[in-house]
């Protein structure tokens, strides 16, 4: 059985993230990770009935954050993907976006799946 789509997309934004962090590509390793983050939150509305159309990422990610039914964890948890870099081109947070992608998707995607990504 092939995962969907969206999950396939999932994963090879977190290979690509590890990929850069192991190249020192520390910046390029946020932005796979935030991508990853935005198909799980893509998928989390769709499987709620709303679709967030060609929405980026980064949008995704805000339209998250801003709804009131948004438990605080997973606000913050999501707010961590849309913060500014300082001007030394760090998060201002110690933060690690890959594992926190891979949070979202256990924590907001629930599938009975045993063999389940992070189960």
């Amino acid at each position: 059985m092939n995962a969907p789509e969206w999950l396939q997309e999932f994963q090879r934004e977190i290979e690509q993230a590890k990929a850069a962090r192991e190249a020192g590509k520390e910046g390029m390793a946020r932005v796979c990770a935030r991508r990853a983050a935005s198909k799980v939150v893509g998928e989390y509305f769709q499987q709620k009935g709303i679709d967030l159309g060609k929405m980026g990422a980064y949008d995704r990610l805000q339209y998250l954050i801003n709804q009131t039914s948004t438990p605080p964890k997973i606000r913050r948890i999501a707010e961590h993907f849309v913060l500014h870099v300082t001007p030394e081109r760090t998060l201002p947070i110690e933060a690690d976006l890959i594992a926190e992608a891979r949070w979202l998707l256990t924590t907001l995607i629930r599938p009975s799946n045993p063999r389940w990504p992070g189960r």
